[in-house]
């Protein structure tokens, strides 16, 4: 006797097929994964961190003494500035992140103690600290296309504006900032030298290009540059000596680091608008480096001799979890979340 199918098994069997087809287109065009790149100076490798799972995926060698990262606009690179250690560096360490391997090391010659970093237009900018300039890298010919003296000694980090326009270096030798316009030739008349406290190094732009931010080792201050007109209208005191900052993406606060705020670290917020601090947070271990995540709902910070990175939930303002991530993390960088084909 022949069986019939009823018409809602059928409907449930195409809903199925239908289903595991649009499963495996999805799987197809997955993204590719965020990742947390975290520069382990003492032992000299990049760990490649999971920010999902907050697993370190692989550890790869680096140049000595690397300290600080940008990763290329197709995700697929990082490259590290090798700083060094007693000796001073003079390369560049370009790594394949998913691949996990550095994929060649560029020779800087005479251009020693790489430090800031920093990717626009496809190119790496960065600083070399006895030099006194900045240079431009570029990835796809593997080679220095670009120079600039800042005029100004231990140009340590480096930002740039979201419009491209400006350069900014802090200055720890000189107690200045050297704002580099880029948006034309590399002469004298294109750099303007910005007066602020004793020896500058924790530095970013806000989201909104409006403020640049400038913290100080010597007195734990912040000075607040107005970028329209390149002058100091603001300063303020959060902690002892500064070593980072970092803007929230939606400019509403500002993370910092101490290392010798509190007993023997601090990790302190201060709220934009208001300039005051909002938490205080005692991390033992010297904390450095910060990194958010795109979404502004965490915050990364290295912690150096505790060889860990902390995970700081920016709601709670409370530290919810910790990876151990190799000898001496400092410098932090992230690759995003990239379709595949883009």
């Amino acid at each position: 006797m022949e069986k019939t199918v009823p018409t809602n098994c059928l409907v449930t069997t195409r809903h199925i097929l239908f289903t595991t087809l649009l499963c495996c287109a999805t799987f197809a065009l997955a993204s590719t994964p965020a990742r947390l790149i975290v520069l382990n100076k003492n032992e000299a490798t990049a760990a490649i961190v999971d920010p999902v799972s907050l697993k370190v995926l692989a550890r790869v060698p680096t140049g000595e003494g690397p300290y600080e990262a940008a990763v290329s606009a197709d995700g697929k690179l990082v490259v590290v500035a090798n700083y060094g250690a007693q000796t001073p560096g003079n390369s560049l360490s370009i790594i394949d992140i998913d691949g996990a391997r550095e994929v060649r090391r560029h020779d800087l010659g005479a251009l020693t103690r790489p430090h800031g970093i920093q990717l626009h237009n496809g190119k790496v900018y960065f600083t070399s600290e006895l030099t006194r300039t900045v240079a431009r890298y570029d990835i796809a010919t593997d080679k220095i296309d670009w120079l600039m003296g800042t005029g100004s000694s231990l140009g340590h980090m480096l930002v740039i504006s979201a419009d491209g326009k400006w350069l900014y270096t802090s200055n720890i030798g000189s107690d200045n900032v050297s704002a580099i316009r880029l948006d034309g030739p590399p002469i004298p008349s294109a750099i303007k030298q910005i007066a602020v406290n004793g020896r500058p190094e924790a530095i970013d732009v806000s989201p909104d290009g409006a403020e640049l931010w400038v913290g100080h080792i010597s007195d734990g201050t912040i000075a607040v540059v107005d970028t329209a007109t390149h002058t100091v209208k603001e300063s303020f005191k959060v902690g002892v000596g500064l070593n980072r900052l970092k803007f929230s993406p939606d400019g509403k606060r500002v993370v910092v680091s101490d290392p010798r705020g509190g007993e023997s670290g601090e990790i302190i917020v201060v709220d934009v608008a208001t300039r005051k601090i909002v938490q205080r947070i005692g991390t033992p271990g010297v904390p450095l480096g910060i990194q958010f995540a795109p979404d502004g709902k965490r915050a990364f910070f290295s912690r150096n001799q505790a060889k860990r990175v902390e995970v700081l939930d920016m709601e709670k303002l409370a530290i919810t979890a910790s990876i151990e991530t190799g000898d001496g993390p400092d410098g932090l960088a992230w690759r995003h979340a990239v379709a595949d084909g883009k």
